[in-house]
């Protein structure tokens, strides 16, 4: 595979498992230097033994995406160990708390205030402090993970939704507002992705259920938005900025 990120440092913060993880390791195959950020440090480590051990170079950091100054150590924590912050994946997200999420008529404020200060604000707090090491450098790209329920309009999960349209908001602003600068922004939303906790925890009728509604003939594994945020990342997408790209199986057409 082409090196497209030799000599460069991407932070993907929600790098333990899943799309994070998937990501993680595409990067690292095609030479980048990846910071594996995460609250659940025993498997970010996990993930960055596997990609040592498989010739890469990579660093787990613990991090809590809702705390400020946590999330601001991570990024200190790539200049410190690789002296530069070239991209960023901000993945992270609590998917514990979905599984309370409701209707606007009906969701606790606990759950609106847990949904936003991690899938929201943490991306805004993400951003403030990559983004001034990127101007010093004069480039960098930044991938936001989004979801189809940002603009699918569904009868449930109304605080993901608000997070996830606010995190295509926030790409755009950093789009505009930097993109003359060298930092790109983009984002990409996913369908049905089978990571392993989707595989544990939805039943197989609602798997089908959503398999009939897509244009694919199978769900997404983590690879496929993997291969997604890498090419966002990589200087092949210098000319795509300020969108976001639906990686769902053609479940939604834009």
């Amino acid at each position: 595979m082409v090196g497209r990120f030799v000599d460069q440092v991407v932070v993907v913060a929600g790098g333990a498992s899943g799309i994070g993880a998937a990501t993680a390791a595409r990067l690292a195959t095609e030479g980048a230097r990846v910071i594996v950020g995460d609250i659940d440090i025993e498997k970010a480590e996990k993930v960055a033994a596997r990609i040592t051990g498989s010739g890469g170079t990579a660093t787990a950091v613990p991090y809590d995406q809702a705390d400020a100054d946590s999330i601001r150590a991570l990024v200190e924590a790539a200049l410190v160990t690789y002296g530069a912050v070239d991209g960023l994946h901000a993945n992270a997200a609590d998917l514990n708390v979905i599984g309370d999420d409701g209707t606007a008529a009906d969701v606790s404020m606990e759950v609106f205030q847990r949904t936003i200060d991690v899938d929201l604000r943490g991306y805004l707090l993400l951003t403030r402090y990559v983004v001034p090491h990127m101007l010093e450098r004069g480039r960098g790209s930044i991938v936001y993970t989004s979801s189809g329920a940002a603009f699918a309009g569904e009868a449930e999960r109304v605080c993901y939704a608000m997070a996830k349209a606010g995190v295509n908001a926030l790409m755009r602003h950093v789009a505009s507002k930097w993109g003359k600068r060298g930092i790109r922004s983009n984002a990409v939303a996913p369908g049905l992705v089978l990571t392993t906790s989707v595989r544990e925890s939805l039943p197989e009728e609602f798997r089908n259920s959503v398999l009939r509604r897509q244009r694919s003939p199978r769900l997404g594994d983590p690879a496929d938005v993997a291969a997604a945020v890498a090419y966002l990342l990589s200087a092949d997408a210098e000319w795509v900025v300020g969108q976001v790209l639906s990686v769902d199986g053609g479940t939604t057409i834009r």
